[in-house]
């Protein structure tokens, strides 16, 4: 039996592998996959690949390339996501801020350093034409640390995947002012270096598992249900989401991540752009 550790957020997104652990269908094939929720997202799962907590991760694109041009000794074997991810820009309910421009030179609270949630301030800013470096974060480490920045107002604003905080705008603590889609496909499978060279039909066999799942999820009986259940979510902003949602059971081709590093790039995010055979 392979011993594999696996990390992700605990979301909607990964409900596929959640339902091929229960089924035992890794262990057919002599995987025993240990997953691991890690709701501080990107940035916390960049360190565990970095110091070997974690053998894997599905993990955000531009989090995984950022910490890869950075010296994350891992690589991206496969897009996990197709669709972007779609990020709520939300408010405190009772804030005095009730537009996108009333935002610009507020404080966005960030879950950590590196983490999705201050890359895509970078890009909301470009988008609106903000003065990128004049951002200012204040880390909340996770959504139950923006509810309570946001409150108490140590921060302003705060950017989620708008579906996982649509039970926080439903229940009148959070306001939603506006959507911001990733440009780029949202969700990657990364694994480190070492594990890749050392386990490889292990992968290969994780991979093929895992395909299958999200190539037929939507077609699951009663899988609108278990989503609303699982994740607390309206069975209609399920639905809505499911029908946004695509997963890929595709590798990431060059041309694709060198558009991403330019992007990157371009929001300073990154300071270079590396070979493509660095990251897959």
């Amino acid at each position: 039996m392979t011993s594999l550790k696996i990390v992700g957020v605990p979301e909607h997104f990964n409900l596929p592998w959640h339902l091929c652990l229960e089924n035992g269908e890794f262990e057919k094939e002599n995987i025993d996959l240990q997953w691991t929720d890690v709701p501080e997202g990107t940035g916390k799962m960049c360190q565990m690949l970095r110091d070997g907590s974690t053998d894997i991760a599905v993990i955000l694109t531009e989090g995984i390339i950022k910490d890869i041009v950075n010296g994350n000794p891992s690589k991206i074997i496969q897009i996990y996501v197709e669709s972007p991810l779609i990020w709520g820009i939300h408010v405190a309910a009772q804030s005095k801020y009730k537009t996108l421009d009333d935002l610009e030179n507020t404080k966005v609270a960030i879950s950590r350093l590196g983490s999705g949630s201050q890359l895509m301030a970078y890009v909301n800013a470009k988008n609106q034409h903000w003065e990128a470096e004049k951002l200012q974060f204040e880390i909340v480490n996770t959504i139950e640390g923006a509810v309570t920045a946001l409150t108490y107002g140590t921060a302003d604003y705060f950017m989620w995947e708008r579906f996982m905080t649509q039970p926080l705008v439903d229940q009148g603590i959070f306001r939603r002012i506006a959507d911001c889609p990733t440009p780029w496909p949202c969700f990657v499978i990364a694994v480190r270096e070492d594990v890749l060279a050392t386990q490889p039909e292990a992968i290969a066999s994780l991979l093929k598992i895992i395909n299958a799942k999200t190539r037929d999820f939507k077609t699951i009986p009663n899988i609108t249900d278990r989503l609303a259940t699982t994740y607390h979510q309206k069975i209609d902003d399920i639905k809505e989401w499911l029908s946004l949602t695509e997963w890929s059971q595709e590798k990431m081709d060059s041309a694709m991540v060198d558009r991403i590093q330019k992007q990157l790039l371009e929001l300073h995010i990154i300071d270079k752009t590396i070979p493509v055979t660095t990251f897959v």
